[in-house]
């Protein structure tokens, strides 16, 4: 009895403890799954509750992050990458020792263009901004240190999710060819943004990528992708409504940890996207001091030590309140804050006056303007204003090098490098009326403050005031290159060492025309052929080599300037190669004689001097076609009387060959004979070129196809001969096929392509069996075929006999 009242109770304590515990056990073990049982509902006040509970929207968007870092979104639609793509790709991701700062300037590029889009459609409509945070038309960069996301939002027109597969998903075949050959030859990815596939440069620092895009015309989506070949795309559900615009956030790889830096961040804005046109706001933390109350051990540590000190009691007095009430006690500390900060102020450099802009503002803001981060400055450039009927502000940069695609589809696109605003507002780049074709090497921008802003680009395009504007500017042009040459050194033949003081200047511009000639010189020849009007100025600018040059570069005007006294003519050759023209038979009695020549050797070169007909009242001469004279020769009327008979009977023997004349030449010295063409046909340089046409036109040939004369050299002691046996004895077959030989020659010779090579090499063959002294009937020796066939039967039959297996050829025995 003693110990059953305790007992019992001791029983009826467990069994009411039981529950309880179980219920307990049944929570942890809750609380350590990985779902959620009956998840807490989002309470009315949440605001009134310290620290909030967990929402739904949150635990989904926390799932969703987890899952994206591992593959991608199992609910969304799957898309393959376009082999030019994957083929991209994958040299940006193998480029491990490549500049990889280059991303964030081709996202803040392309950002920069989203926004130039919204800003200019927003001319016409001004509800697409929207309202609010949605109007503000700039970009964002945000940083996430703890799961190592950069984030660079803006504003702009936003992708729908067509927009996203095709422009993420694909790309120009040209430009991705383009790009990859250059990277073959320069390994240089500083030239990516010059090709389109700026995008692609995110893989760099990368192993995952989101696009969070929102058009006004679309949903919401997210277009991401690990760079494995494939991409996927879903509606956006969990992450914060855009409003308008697009999100790139970047799951930085390990190695890549130093974007996370702000001050990186902030280096890489300011040297590559210092001049672009929005304003770039970075999340930057800062450190201020914040006045916080003293914890009561400090307050209780500062009154004991303020009664053992009157000075401090003072002040301690000091600190009361106008009603005699102690002030609490605070202290000053360091927090950490968080803001927008502007990256970059710089004001628009063509909106400045030009004395006060240096040549290091001049380069960076054309390697922003051109996409081209090289070491290398431009050639020149000219900032300038216009007034009058139209007024503008432009600049105009000459690039260091020319693009690889500069002549490709020259007359089929229209692509330009010239940027034009309109009151601050980017309009368009895509304005082939601003300049014309041949000058599209050019880069810069023009900004206008007269032409209308509420138009179509359409419209705008065929505004009267564009035609000044174009005058205006092929001028501005013409004069900046004429300005390269006048302060090249090598290019100025009356400066005798009078600019001492300036031989630093100099040295840096010495060259740099021949630079430029080297690299846009066809431009200007395209010029000249397109442009009648500056056709003067621009022939002004033509360079070439001559025969009295010692290979450098000379101008027309230095041409002139050391014409001979009495001449007339500018006398020039056309060929595939300054080491041909340099051995043609049709400069021997010009070098003889002391006369300069020019050499053309370009192709498009027999183009132009078809419509550049005469340069300072001096008409230009081909010395390869007829007309050629060399002053009065009082010889020339009793050689053509004393080889009549030889060029009349010439002429007979070469009817078949459509030679329309046989002449006594006054341009021959060691040579016996050339075949020079009509003086408006073509020359034999540009039969050769129309020839090798794909689409050529045999009929058209035909008919362009200059006539053709044979031109002799009467002081020759072959002709001398020919001229002897031809009054002897003018049916001889042996001084027929010498003729016809000779004629052949000439025309290998003269640069023309054989119409029968085989009738050709016949005759030579012939020319070498007399000079040995071989018959003409000596033929091929026969050879004996039946010894051949028995011997190759031999062969055959030993071959079988390897191939036939010993046991079965034992059996056959």
């Amino acid at each position: 009895m003693k110990w059953t009242v305790p007992s019992a109770l001791l029983l009826l304590c467990i069994i009411f403890l039981l529950p309880d515990q179980g219920r307990k056990l049944h929570a942890s073990a809750v609380g350590d799954s990985d779902e959620l049982v009956d998840p807490p509902k989002v309470e009315e006040n949440l605001g009134a509750i310290p620290h909030g509970l967990s929402t739904d929207s949150d635990v989904a968007k926390r799932e969703s992050e987890s899952i994206s870092k591992r593959s991608l979104r199992s609910n969304a639609e799957k898309f393959e990458f376009q082999a030019e793509v994957s083929r991209l790709m994958d040299i940006i991701i193998n480029s491990l020792y490549s500049n990889k700062d280059i991303f964030l300037r081709e996202l803040i590029s392309n950002a920069s263009d989203a926004l130039d889009k919204i800003r200019f459609l927003s001319l016409t409509d001004k509800e697409i901004l929207g309202e609010g945070d949605n109007a503000k038309l700039e970009i964002q960069i945000k940083l996430d240190k703890a799961k190592k996301i950069l984030s660079i939002r803006d504003r702009g027109i936003g992708m729908t999710k067509e927009d996203l597969i095709k422009n993420l998903g694909t790309i120009a075949k040209s430009g991705t060819s383009a790009f990859v050959e250059k990277m073959q030859t320069s390994g240089d990815l500083n030239l990516i943004g010059q090709f389109g596939v700026g995008f692609y440069s995110v893989y760099l620092v990368a192993d995952y990528v989101e696009v969070i895009s929102k058009h006004n015309d679309d949903k919401q989506y997210v277009w991401e992708s690990k760079a494995d070949g494939a991409f996927a795309i879903s509606e956006d559900s969990w992450n914060e409504p855009l409003g308008r615009g697009t999100e790139i956030k970047l799951h930085l790889r390990e190695e890549a940890g130093e974007y996370l830096d702000e001050s990186k961040l902030k280096d890489l804005v300011k040297r590559y996207s210092e001049f672009i046109n929005f304003p770039i706001h970075l999340w930057a933390s800062k450190e201020v001091d914040v006045e916080v109350p003293a914890e009561d051990d400090e307050s209780s540590d500062e009154e004991d030590s303020s009664e053992s000190s009157p000075s401090e009691e003072g002040e301690d007095d000091s600190e009361k309140s106008d009603d005699g009430e102690k002030k609490p006690k605070t202290k000053t500390v360091k927090e950490t804050t968080y803001e927008w900060e502007l990256l970059n102020d710089v004001k628009a450099i063509w909106l400045r006056n030009p004395r006060e802009v240096t040549d290091e503002e001049y380069t960076k803001f054309y390697h922003s303007l051109a996409k081209d981060f090289s070491e290398e400055k431009p050639m020149a450039w000219s900032h300038f204003t216009a007034e009058g009927d139209v007024e503008f502000k432009a600049v105009l940069f000459v690039p260091p090098k020319a693009p690889t695609d500069l002549y490709e589809g020259y007359y089929n696109t229209k692509k330009s490098n010239l940027k034009l605003y309109v009151r601050r507002v980017f309009i368009s780049d895509e304005f082939d009326e601003l300049l014309p074709k041949y000058l599209n090497f050019l880069k810069g921008l023009v900004d206008s403050d007269t032409l209308p802003l509420n138009v179509s680009r359409e419209m705008l395009q065929q505004h009267n005031s564009l035609k000044t504007i174009k005058k205006k500017l092929i001028r501005k042009a013409l004069d900046m290159i004429r300005k390269i040459a006048e302060e090249d050194p090598d290019e100025s033949t009356d400066r005798d060492n009078k600019d001492v003081e300036k031989s630093g200047e100099e040295d840096e511009k010495k060259g740099q025309y021949t630079k430029f000639w080297n690299e846009f010189g066809k431009s200007i020849k395209l010029g000249i052929i397109e442009d009648a009007t500056n056709r003067n100025r621009l022939a002004k600018l033509l360079r070439f080599e001559t025969t009295k040059s010692d290979g450098k570069l000379t101008s027309l005007d230095q041409y002139i300037s050391r014409m001979k006294s009495g001449q007339k003519d500018i006398f020039y050759i056309t060929g595939s190669s300054k080491e041909q023209l340099e051995k043609s038979p049709f400069l021997e009695r010009l070098k003889k004689k002391n006369y300069e020549v020019i050499f053309f050797t370009d192709p498009v070169d027999e183009y132009l001097m078809q419509y550049l007909m005469d340069y300072e009242d001096k008409k230009f001469q081909n010395v390869s076609k007829e007309g050629l004279k060399l002053g009065k020769d009082s010889k020339d009327k009793d050689l053509k009387e004393s080889f009549k008979d030889l060029t009349k009977w010439w002429k007979t023997a070469l009817a078949k060959d459509n030679v329309d004349d046989v002449k006594v030449s006054n341009r021959l010295d060691n040579t016996p004979c050339v075949v020079v063409t009509s003086k408006y046909g073509w020359s034999a340089n540009m039969e050769r070129i129309m020839q090798s046409q794909t689409l050529s036109d045999a009929k058209q040939q035909a008919y362009m196809r200059g006539k053709r004369v044979l031109e002799i050299n009467p002081r020759h002691p072959i002709i001398k001969e020919l001229r002897e046996r031809v009054v002897t004895n003018p049916e001889d077959e042996n001084v027929k096929q010498t003729a016809q030989l000779m004629y052949q020659t000439a025309l290998m010779e003269s640069g023309f392509l054989l119409n029968d090579p085989k009738d050709f090499a016949s005759r030579i063959y012939d020319s070498v069996k007399t000079s040995l002294n071989i018959s003409p009937d000596a033929t091929v020796e026969e050879e004996d075929l039946e010894e051949a066939e028995v011997e190759t039967e031999t062969k055959e039959e030993a071959k079988v006999e390897e191939d036939i297996p010993a046991s079965e050829l034992k059996d056959e025995l």
